[in-house]
């Protein structure tokens, strides 16, 4: 079974940690079975922690997990802070293997992005639900 773990910073406005989980929600709606299981992480000041979300995916029976680091250029949180917090995740089930995608900004359909996000003048936004 497979896994994708959207890793992204963390945030002391809840909000914005929100934003991340209604974004995974959609990528796990697309993923049709590519993926068996999509959720995210944190690499500080919101939960759950890398580490964590590791363990869970593995705990739920996933084998192949794939972290793809929700990160914009490749520095220290990407080149040093993810791959230290993977190793904290300890030591897993056999056959539990975790691997890293290439973060977000190296993607090369990033200026298209970019350049649709400055056409569009309003909305588009993965927004969480109204807190009650």
């Amino acid at each position: 079974m497979r896994a994708l773990l959207i890793v992204a910073h963390g945030s002391r406005r809840e909000d914005s940690n929100d934003e991340v989980r209604a974004l995974g929600k959609v990528v796990a709606a697309r993923a049709r079975g590519e993926f068996d299981q999509v959720s995210c992480a944190f690499l500080e000041l919101a939960e759950p922690s890398i580490p964590e979300g590791i363990k869970a995916l593995a705990a739920q029976g996933m084998r192949e997990i794939t972290l793809v680091p929700y990160f914009l250029s490749a520095g220290r949180h990407v080149v040093e802070d993810i791959p230290a917090e993977i190793k904290k995740a300890g030591s897993l089930p056999e056959g539990v293997t975790v691997r890293v995608a290439p973060y977000l900004g190296c993607s090369q359909e990033m200026a298209d992005l970019l350049l649709a996000q400055g056409r569009a003048l309003s909305g588009g936004c993965f927004q969480a639900p109204p807190r009650g």
